[in-house]
């Protein structure tokens, strides 16, 4: 990340594996501490938790505070972006297949 505190790429944040089964995790509950999410890597503690920095630094991630105890809770808006993304190839390639259907037809009469 660059030092002006731009947040990071969503894209980025959930290329890899252990980030989206995070991400799974943290929509699967509301909120989760930082020990039980900890549980189910095999993976210490500070590597999930660089995990879950990244997620943070995505604005997909929340945390807070409950007395020595860090809980983190999943923040779904930036996922809009690539909902949005996804869906404009769906229809790209659903419109280029209708044309490829229809000129396979076409060349069937």
């Amino acid at each position: 990340m660059s030092e002006n505190n731009e947040k990071r790429d969503v894209f980025d944040a959930i290329a890899d594996p252990t980030r989206r089964r995070l991400i799974r995790l943290l929509a699967e509950a509301e909120e989760i501490p930082l020990h039980e999410l900890t549980t189910q890597f095999q993976m210490g503690r500070s590597a999930v938790s660089k995990h879950l920095t990244i997620l943070k630094e995505a604005g997909l991630v929340l945390d807070r505070k409950v007395g020595r105890e860090t809980r983190f809770k999943l923040n779904t808006s930036p996922l809009r972006e690539i909902q949005d993304w996804v869906a404009f190839y769906s229809k790209f390639w659903s419109t280029n297949m209708l044309r490829l259907k229809q000129l396979l037809e076409e060349e069937e009469e």
